[in-house]
């Protein structure tokens, strides 16, 4: 079977089953287990899979730069954002991530809501401005341009210095092995530094984001309180994590 061959099943196998496991398809296509690792190495290089532990996951629409991401699933956002938005009461503190999902959230605030808001997002701050009544802090660091949030050493030092009660996490991948991930590691490290500072911590998922994964993980999905997702609820990776005991929490109206 010739590389271009291969490629294409194992491409179509990922379609298909959500995942490869190289040593199941290795076995079924008469191949040796180095070159299916060799062949889902070439895949991840050109950006067609994540490779993880044992074999391979789609890779995550959501890496796509600032700019591409507002275009990707956005009435899935807004489905999602409406839902988040209830759980910020009034004079609640709440840390908001980066990110196109979390920029819906502020869009679906009530005009007269008053609570504080931490984030290390300028997008998000600048948003805010016409919210009289919230209170706003930028946390400040090297600009992340990709994403558009302050990240690195500086960043993460800002957010010790903070507590909240409420966090809304953004990430580019939620699976029930490889966890919450996303596609930077300083954006992983300044993520977790902010769950840290939250009581409670809500991951933002919407659809294109279940099921797939990113290089660098962020955190576990049983570290947070729960998940807010507009995807079926027949969908294989949700029906996998409430298995596991995580919280869902539906986003569809």
């Amino acid at each position: 079977m010739l590389a271009a061959e291969r490629h294409a099943v194992l491409l179509g196998r990922l379609a298909k089953d959500g995942k490869i496991v190289a040593k199941e398809i290795a076995a079924e296509l008469g191949l040796s287990d180095d070159s299916v690792r060799r062949d889902l190495r070439e895949l991840a290089a050109a950006g067609l899979c994540q490779r993880v532990y044992g074999g391979a996951l789609p890779v995550s629409p959501a890496i796509a730069d600032y700019a591409a991401r507002t275009h990707v699933q956005p009435e899935s956002k807004d489905r999602v954002a409406l839902c988040a938005a209830r759980l910020i009461r009034p004079g609640a503190t709440v840390i908001l991530d980066g990110g196109t999902t979390t920029l819906a959230v502020v869009r679906a605030l009530a005009p007269d809501l008053s609570c504080t808001v931490i984030t290390h997002s300028p997008t998000i701050a600048a948003a805010l401005v016409p919210h009289a009544g919230v209170d706003v802090f930028l946390l400040g660091g090297r600009l992340f341009k990709h994403s558009a949030v302050t990240c690195g050493a500086a960043a993460v030092e800002a957010a010790q210095a903070v507590s909240a009660d409420l966090f809304l996490l953004g990430v580019t991948g939620v699976h029930p092995t490889e966890g919450l991930t996303t596609g930077d590691v300083d954006e992983a490290a300044m993520k977790r530094a902010l769950a840290s500072r939250a009581a409670d911590t809500y991951v933002l998922a919407s659809t294109e984001k279940i099921g797939v994964a990113s290089r660098y993980r962020v955190m576990p999905v049983e570290e947070v309180a729960g998940i807010i997702t507009d995807g079926p609820d027949d969908d294989p990776t949700l029906s996998q994590l409430r298995r596991d005991g995580a919280s869902i929490i539906r986003a569809n109206t």
